[in-house]
């Protein structure tokens, strides 16, 4: 039985510790090679971000492929999803983007794609998976694989423009973009340059250190100060490798992942495009279910992950769904979340509408929402979630609030935490019922 190395987003953790080593990824561009070299002149793309370990893993990847005999592109840094839709369109083999998406520059990761533009199939994975157990053995020298570059940016820019209507221009519009010195620093810019927009680029200086470093859409309030100094209709965040964005109005206010996710189902309904229901996570905001009710709009949870909307998405045949922190997915546009492409329909939907982003995000009211975090201090979080008293606690919240609100425990995917989220149209009832619902947390955590 092999290990499993991928997880639900690639293989990421911090450079140089646990798997993402230049020995682990040399060896596992030849498990891949191995796996999907199996056809006359396959080729595989590799991109990358900005951070500075990215040339290394780039080099091992590239070595750990010819050595199994694949041909390789290298595409320099560019954004996540632009490797997706450059994977399908030169029908490639695989795509592999090596990024940590919205994490510090230390961090680095793996992310594939399938020839489709799409998350490799499980059963692929445990093909790779089973080939790294196995002594890694050059083919010889006459079946190696050979590198080449390409400057690519050009396609993926003409591809972003493509995804809303040709005679949509920005002409008189000031929007200032910050790129998080990261993968979109020399692409996100010109798109919105080329569509007739003033543009004013924070955040496209990388120097391998300072991606995510206090920019781009984990950290918004950079973004906010330059909207307001330069008095720009609006501003747009994206992440590291550009896959998801925050918004910024013209006040300075954030316009979150739900609030984006709205407008984009509200202009696919005004055009006729909506197929099916809108697809969120567990932590969506309870007013963008509302919002979308009151227009006659189903709006179904998934698990916390943009994985899961995918796989709901790609089940039901329908195309809108998104998270909170701005990753917005639109198969109707594109095969993955892609901050860009995203951003670009909130804009088309403010140039078709004469309406600004802060106008067209009112139509969604945001609900109070209390996160709190407790440890499990030896605990584990069954314990606590089928604890009498928490259940009691999160019962008599729940009977409190009625549809008006929600409560969600959930345990962290990543830390020894439990996580309680309380949620509601009254904020100070959803305060002091938080403060509850931990407390009776706290206490199952202490007892003896």
């Amino acid at each position: 039985m092999s290990r499993k190395y991928f997880g639900t987003d690639g293989v990421r953790g911090r450079f140089g510790e646990g798997p993402i080593t230049p020995e682990f990824v040399l060896k596992l561009g030849w498990a891949i090679g191995r796996v999907l070299g199996t056809e006359a002149k396959s080729r595989v793309l590799i991109g990358k971000d900005t951070r500075i370990s990215g040339y290394l893993l780039e080099s091992a990847l590239e070595a750990g492929l010819t050595a199994a005999g694949v041909d390789i592109t290298l595409l320099g840094p560019m954004p996540t999803p632009s490797v997706a839709y450059l994977t399908r369109t030169l029908h490639a083999q695989a795509g592999i983007v090596i990024s940590a998406s919205h994490n510090p520059y230390q961090d680095n990761g793996i992310k594939f794609f399938s020839a489709e533009g799409l998350k490799l199939p499980d059963e692929v994975e445990s093909a790779i998976e089973a080939e790294m157990e196995k002594p890694l053995v050059t083919v010889d020298s006459s079946n190696l694989g050979r590198a080449k570059k390409m400057a690519a940016e050009g396609r993926y820019i003409e591809f972003c423009k493509s995804t809303i209507p040709l005679k949509t221009r920005f002409k008189g519009m000031k929007i200032v973009v910050d790129c998080a010195n990261g993968a979109t620093y020399n692409i996100a810019p010109h798109v919105f340059d080329e569509m007739g927009a003033d543009v004013i680029a924070i955040a496209n200086q990388p120097n391998g250190f300072n991606i995510n470093d206090g920019v781009g859409s984990t950290y918004p309030e950079h973004l906010k100060a330059a909207v307001l100094e330069h008095g720009a209709d609006l501003g747009i965040a994206l992440d590291g490798d550009g896959d998801r964005l925050i918004m910024v109005d013209d006040q300075g206010s954030e316009v979150d992942g739900d609030q984006i996710l709205y407008i984009i189902a509200c202009s696919r309904m005004r055009l006729g495009e909506l197929k099916g229901a809108v697809v969120g996570t567990l932590m969506s905001n309870l007013g963008l279910e509302h919002a979308l009710r009151e227009h006659g709009v189903v709006f179904e949870r998934t698990p916390v992950g943009d994985r899961y909307i995918m796989e709901r998405l790609s089940k039901k045949g329908w195309v809108l769904g998104g998270e909170q922190s701005g990753h917005i997915i639109c198969l109707d546009r594109t095969t993955t979340g892609d901050g860009i492409v995203s951003a670009l329909q909130v804009l088309a939907e403010v140039h078709a509408t004469g309406r600004s982003l802060r106008e067209l995000s009112a139509g969604m009211s945001k609900y109070p929402q209390k996160l709190t975090n407790i440890h499990l201090g030896g605990r584990t979080p069954q314990q606590i979630m089928e604890s009498a008293a928490v259940k009691k606690s999160v019962r008599e919240a729940e009977l409190e609030m009625g549809s008006a609100g929600r409560v969600l425990l959930r345990p962290s995917g990543t830390e020894p935490l439990i996580r309680v989220m309380v949620e509601g149209s009254d904020g100070a009832q959803v305060e002091h019922l938080s403060g509850s619902i931990a407390a009776a947390v706290q206490a199952v955590v202490e007892a003896e």
